[in-house]
């Protein structure tokens, strides 16, 4: 039948993919190190050591994870090729979609995992830091920048991300003015990245009594979370440390005491600040990692000419500098202008779904 033979052809691509992705990944090289993680883990006293052997057991997990998800699509594709070959030579139609529904998942799958071969950065699987800020506009920018954080952490939600919120700023009477959050996740940093800049809204104005059509502009960084690097070396003298007291609903802690910490770094002007932990030694600690974060970035911004490889080039939250328009006036569009992809449901996308534009940023690096 026509159809088999499609599906025939389907999996044979779907065979080279997982091939590409394989050598892409150094599976070989992968089997070495998990013998060579279980090997350490299996030495007198390596649990005597806390903190080394959760990193050491987490990246065994991981590598464990991965490795056994690769050898199951390889398996799943055997079997699917042993269920077409003989529903073939039964004359099996009753087994068309449930093929149809295999062959699916499975380039779905391989998609993905084609997708996270291209994040080979150094940086790309660690923890990220994206720190939201509304522009010129007042209330509408702030309501926009608003709107935005709903939509990444919508994506995070889809992607089984944990986000926990450092800094939440309220607008003066919507929306954020602005809000630093953390997102945890494998490749959390690789596939947020290349959100970083400068986010155009045009809409009409539900703040506006005369229902004009207003543009609004909010900023987007991203850091990776460097939780230890020998290479940062933070000279406190250099380092203005405020604390003040947290801003929020109340509670046993919050606006009684002065627990949250802000960190200005005086030499690069970088500021960092955090107040949703309980303590003021846990948010000093958390903006620590902050304060490294930064500095490695703008480190890694030094040391490479094209700055998009980590930091990208920060631009005013203006008219010129966005990376992407959200376009509700005078029709329904979302654009990234770097890579020129649109799509025409926009409310999908400020539901967080923003595969599309990921996926087509990653494949132009």
């Amino acid at each position: 039948m026509l159809e088999f033979d499609a599906f025939r052809n389907r999996l044979t691509a779907v065979e080279e993919s997982l091939k590409a992705s394989g050598d892409a990944l150094q599976i070989g090289r992968m089997e070495e190190q998990l013998a060579e993680l279980h090997e350490e883990m299996s030495q007198t006293g390596f649990w005597n050591d806390t903190e080394h052997s959760t990193k050491i057991n987490t990246k065994f997990a991981h590598l464990t994870d991965k490795l056994k998800s690769y050898k199951d699509m390889l398996s799943h594709r055997a079997e699917l090729e042993e269920m077409l070959e003989l529903a073939n030579e039964e004359g099996g139609e009753s087994m068309t979609e449930e093929l149809r529904a295999e062959i699916e998942g499975l380039e779905k799958e391989a998609e993905n995992l084609q997708l996270e071969t291209m994040l080979r950065g150094e940086y790309d699987s660690l923890n990220a830091i994206l720190s939201l800020h509304a522009g010129a506009g007042g209330t509408e920018a702030q309501d926009w920048t608003g709107m935005l954080y709903r939509m990444y952490t919508r994506y995070c939600e889809r992607h089984g991300f944990t986000v926990k919120v450092l800094e939440y700023l309220d607008g003066d009477e919507a929306g954020v003015k602005s809000v630093t959050f953390e997102v945890d996740g494998e490749n959390a940093y690789g596939y947020l990245r290349g959100e970083k800049g400068v986010h155009r809204l045009v809409r009409i104005s539900p703040f506006d009594a005369n229902a004009r059509r207003h543009t609004s502009f909010s900023s987007l960084d991203v850091a990776p979370l460097i939780d230890e690097d020998n290479s940062i070396v933070i000279d406190w003298e250099d380092v203005r440390i405020d604390t003040y007291r947290s801003t929020g609903a109340g509670g046993q802690h919050i606006n009684k005491t002065d627990s949250a910490v802000r960190m200005t770094h005086m030499p690069s002007g970088i500021v960092v600040s955090c107040q949703n932990e309980r303590s003021q030694v846990q948010n000093k600690e958390m903006c620590i990692k902050m304060l490294r974060s930064k500095l490695l970035e703008l480190k890694v911004r030094e040391r490479e000419e094209q700055m998009a490889q980590i930091k990208g080039e920060m631009k005013k939250i203006e008219w010129g500098s966005q990376i992407r328009s959200y376009v509700f006036q005078p029709y329904t569009m979302v654009k990234d202008h770097r890579t020129g992809f649109e799509v025409g449901n926009i409310n999908d996308v400020m539901d967080g779904n923003l595969d599309g534009f990921i996926t087509s940023y990653l494949k132009m690096l």
